[in-house]
């Protein structure tokens, strides 16, 4: 749908290595996931796979990174592309979708999040319900 107006569609990914501070397996919070080049890191097969859609790789260092606009760019291309409103949706609520929408609001655009596209990972019970009453209360409206 976004595609056939002419909007601008953007696909972000965790990207890691297979040895980061980010599992912990060496240290982090993290069980192993998202590995660059393998199987689990692929996006689901249901989500288009268009030239048009540019994709984003996240923790592609040795650096924790949960928003699509850490080290991206977003902050000038968004703009540059004439976009005014970002809709957010993935895994997981409480890490990535949170922070890419917070950081959105930040960056002064409008934002939805799609509720039936996202779901929460939860180190805590309840967390998936706490981020998004914080990303409700920063202005982010769900669809």
């Amino acid at each position: 749908e976004f595609l056939t107006r002419g909007d601008l569609v953007i696909k972000s990914r965790d990207w890691h290595p297979a040895q980061t501070k980010h599992f912990a397996l060496y240290g982090g919070a993290w069980p192993i996931h998202y590995v660059q080049g393998t199987h689990g890191a692929r996006f689901h097969s249901r989500l288009i796979d268009d030239p048009r859609i540019p994709i984003i790789s996240k923790d592609k260092m040795d650096v924790d990174e949960y928003s699509a606009f850490d080290r991206a760019g977003l902050s000038s291309l968004l703009p540059e592309q004439g976009v005014e409103e970002v809709w957010v949706g993935g895994l997981a609520t409480d890490y990535c979708v949170k922070h890419t929408a917070l950081d959105a609001v930040r960056e002064g655009f409008k934002v939805k999040a799609v509720a039936d596209a996202m779901r929460p990972f939860e180190v805590q019970l309840g967390d998936g319900e706490r981020a998004i009453e914080e990303m409700r209360r920063a202005g982010v409206l769900f669809v």
